[in-house]
């Protein structure tokens, strides 16, 4: 008897790596310029920092690779992930970020009369520049939260207190960079949460006040809102030319390399770096490596790799399809342009030191291994919306139309997933 012939039945196909990965659904410009940056940073550590360790020329481009190693691999495994997952650990977050930061007055080693680092077998853990993200995801939670009731004056003042809590923590350590970065993120979280202008209005005010009375009555009754080294830094930054062998002394070689650089920089002529009249060349002034020995060129092709950095998150800002990816997304931003802008401008002498690093460029485990996971959660943040969009057009294309909403109750609708900008009009009008 023969037997009646099977269908032919096909496996369906393999999940290539790519789609495992999720390459395919990435931001690949916004992956392209965190590559081109930390190889730049490579690059740049490898030519000149050969005589900052005798004996191992390459210590700082060689640990760097390997911290750009790590945080790829972490940005890559963190993009995989639904970042809505993180606004319920909201409290365990904020947490874990005031309690790191708070183990550094206990265990914390100082380093320059600063107490920022915890010793660990790997690197020197810094947990100020972990706060910077953990801030974003945790106050952005909490905005979240808060958004939902009626965006009150009350309200806003507890965001407010939650963001500059860290900072002022940060600020005992002492670390004004970190504490001032951690301040704009806080601003930042709160703009892209819409809280009404008023409100930054009266804060503005109040800050002002406050600022005012401590320059002015605070030496006075023995309060000094800055220390020593902190006044002088500013008054350096004001007067440049008045001390330049003590307090600007860093500016003002910044300042030498930048211009000596010219068109297409010295290499290695560079003097000041070379012949270590730079201070900090692995860190704080890196771009003033850059200007001196690649100049106007070498410093273009990395500002313009930071601006297509910032454009893509940009674009992540406004594509997220959730407030709270939104409200990330901003946050996050904030943070990579404010470190940007603060520390090329101190490199050109037109903002004072404050030690606050370039992402991705200065030599750093903690810096570099915050910045790829922020980084990770902005390509979190796209693939989500791209999955979103994809299953919104394959569903409109099965479903038969439906009778579209008159534009008031759209407005009104109580779901945040994808707040518009006539919601967030109307609950800041309420």
């Amino acid at each position: 008897m023969i037997e009646p012939q099977r269908p032919l039945s096909v496996a369906p196909p393999r999940a290539g790596l790519l789609h495992r990965l999720r390459l395919d659904q990435v931001d690949r410009l916004l992956l392209l310029a965190s590559l081109g940056l930390i190889g730049c940073s490579v690059f740049v550590l490898a030519s000149a920092s050969r005589h900052e360790v005798p004996g191992d020329p390459f210590y700082f481009a060689l640990r760097q690779g390997i911290y750009g190693a790590i945080g790829i691999a972490l940005m890559a495994a963190i993009w995989r992930l639904d970042y809505s997952r993180l606004r319920e650990l909201r409290v365990g977050i904020y947490s874990a970020m005031i309690g790191s930061i708070a183990l550094v007055f206990a265990v914390g080693s100082a380093v320059r009369g600063s107490n920022r680092w915890i010793e660990l077998p790997l690197l020197r853990f810094q947990p100020s520049e972990l706060a910077k993200l953990l801030l974003v995801v945790s106050l952005a939670a909490f905005a979240y939260e808060r958004v939902r009731r009626p965006t009150d004056l009350r309200h806003t003042l507890g965001l407010l207190t939650l963001g500059l809590a860290p900072a002022a923590l940060v600020l005992l350590q002492p670390d004004l960079g970190t504490s001032v970065v951690l301040a704009a993120i806080a601003l930042a979280v709160l703009f892209f949460s819409l809280v009404p202008w008023q409100h930054f209005a009266l804060i503005g005010t109040v800050a002002a006040l406050l600022g005012a009375g401590a320059v002015t009555i605070g030496p006075a009754v023995g309060f000094d809102p800055l220390h020593g080294y902190q006044e002088e830094r500013l008054i350096a930054f004001l007067h440049p030319s008045d001390d330049p062998r003590d307090a600007s002394y860093q500016v003002n070689q910044s300042v030498i390399a930048v211009g000596s650089g010219e068109e297409t920089g010295r290499g290695e002529d560079a003097s000041q770096s070379e012949l270590l009249f730079l201070p900090e060349r692995h860190t704080d002034f890196v771009f003033a490596v850059i200007g001196e020995r690649f100049g106007f060129a070498g410093a273009a092709v990395v500002l313009s790799l930071y601006v297509l950095l910032l454009w893509r998150a940009l674009m992540v800002v406004r594509g997220a399809r959730s407030f709270y990816g939104t409200v990330i997304a901003g946050g996050i931003l904030a943070m990579l342009a404010f470190q940007l802008v603060v520390n090329v401008g101190m490199s050109l002498g037109l903002m004072p030191v404050t030690g606050i690093t370039l992402p991705l460029l200065s030599y750093g485990g903690s810096s570099v291994l915050v910045t790829f996971a922020a980084l990770g959660l902005l390509q979190s943040i796209h693939v989500q919306a791209r999955a979103s969009d994809g299953l919104a057009s394959r569903r409109s294309m099965r479903a038969p139309r439906r009778k579209r909403r008159p534009r008031a109750a759209a407005a009104l609708s109580p779901q945040f997933d994808r707040p518009g900008r006539r919601a967030g009009a109307s609950r800041a009008r309420t």
